[in-house]
């Protein structure tokens, strides 16, 4: 009896001893295993050439005009016809006033206007206060922007809103009578304004600029014509070309004139097609251009111009620029460099030779195993590539997709691998 309770005991220490065991170096292998994942996601890179250069227009100074007092009537980027009245010049002071005092006769004969025929309608005064609101978002958004002339505009079509709002609630009879001396009063006003007020018009149609910088007339479309890097260095504003009145730009083309390396320019010619142009401040889009030329080469730099015939209005301020010039954009899916892996395997052709196939990809987590997804690099970054997957989209089961968990490190990795 001894003897066999002693051997029962051996045995279930031994069994004890191999569960332990068995244990012990399945735990060592799990926390041993050096397992990482993460998620590849979609992602889009932009290959492109930092530039610095300038904006180029064709562009027409008006005549200074210094003898009054000069008032702008069109804005920054507006349009002007031909004939059109870019400022008004008054010949003193009392001229300006008087000019000051009929704008503010024509608003408030226009409010009233506005409110005799609203006729107290309620409809009418729902859309002013509709009106009012959103222009107090706009006055308090060109505020934070820092667009002082907007907040002016805005400030003042603010002030027409609230006087409309408020002649609502006057008499129709009484806002007949104040119509009436108003209209009598502009014209006495004007009256006593004619002849000291002078038009000073556009001599052609195109775009309005009140900045006038000197480069007008040394930086042209057609001097950018087999300019060199030297010369465009060179360029210096002409301090003779002053106006208060401003200039007109013509046409709708814009031009960008940049120094760049003359290997790039060349591959950019050879490419062809359209191109971005994204300035690094001013202007917050994307800008679609073509490179026209590329000039005469010097010590291995060329001068490049490319041309855009769209947003001329935002670009009325613009002359010396930082920008980059996109010349292709990849889209694929990120992952790590260390997660691409190549997998050698032997085949048999049909002649019954062998041969080796070395296949490109990466290991994904699927449910609890380890899945080899073939994928095609398109582009290489510092720590990362972008790849497409590399499989026809009849075999889901092994297409890389954006979300899937893919395996950065793992011990004896191969397809099949219960990882999880």
């Amino acid at each position: 009896m001894k003897n066999n309770a002693l051997g029962t005991k051996l045995l279930m220490l031994a069994v004890t001893l191999g569960v332990l065991a068995y244990f012990g170096v399945q735990g060592y292998l799990y926390f041993s295993d050096p397992l990482s994942t993460t998620l590849a996601y979609s992602y889009q890179v932009e290959e492109g050439i930092s530039l610095s250069g300038y904006v180029v227009r064709t562009e027409q100074v008006l005549p200074d005009d210094t003898s009054g007092l000069l008032r702008l009537q069109r804005s920054e980027g507006e349009r002007v016809s031909a004939g059109g009245t870019v400022a008004t010049v008054y010949a003193d002071q009392a001229s300006l006033d008087s000019q000051a005092e009929i704008d503010a006769l024509t608003t408030r004969i226009e409010q009233l206007e506005y409110a005799q025929e609203a006729a107290l309608s309620s409809e009418v005064s729902l859309k002013l206060d509709t009106q009012i609101m959103q222009t107090i978002l706009d006055y308090r958004g060109s505020l934070a922007a820092d667009r002082l002339v907007k907040a002016e505009e805005s400030g003042g079509k603010l002030r027409s809103l609230v006087l409309k709002r408020d002649y609502t609630y006057s008499e129709t009879e009484d806002l007949s009578g104040q119509i009436g001396e108003l209209k009598t009063q502009l014209k006495n006003v004007r009256a006593q304004a004619a002849g000291s007020v002078r038009r000073v018009t556009a001599p052609v149609s195109g775009l309005y600029s009140a900045v006038v910088d000197g480069y007008e007339t040394v930086l042209t479309p057609e001097s950018l014509e087999g300019m060199t890097p030297s010369q465009l260095a060179g360029v210096r504003a002409d301090a003779a070309v002053q106006s208060g009145v401003g200039k007109l730009i013509l046409g709708d083309a814009w031009y960008y004139a940049a120094v760049m390396s003359a290997a790039d320019a060349e591959e950019l010619q050879e490419e062809g097609g359209s191109l971005t142009l994204r300035f690094t401040k001013s202007v917050e889009r994307d800008l679609p251009v073509n490179l026209v030329s590329v000039g005469p080469e010097e010590n291995g730099r060329a001068v490049a111009v490319f041309r855009g015939t769209t947003y001329l209005p935002q670009l009325t301020l613009l002359r010396q620029q930082s920008a980059q010039v996109i010349s292709r954009t990849l889209e694929g899916i990120r992952v790590p460099k260390e997660t691409v892996r190549i997998v050698t395997r032997t085949v048999e052709n049909e002649d019954g030779t062998a041969a080796t196939v070395r296949t490109t990809g990466v290991y994904c987590v699927v449910g609890k195993e380890a899945r080899f997804k073939p994928v095609e690099v398109i582009y290489t970054g510092d720590s990362f590539v972008l790849v497409r997957a590399a499989n026809p989209a009849d075999k889901e089961t092994i297409r890389l997709r954006p979300g899937d968990e893919v395996i950065v490190a793992a011990r004896d990795l191969y397809d099949g691998k219960v990882v999880a």
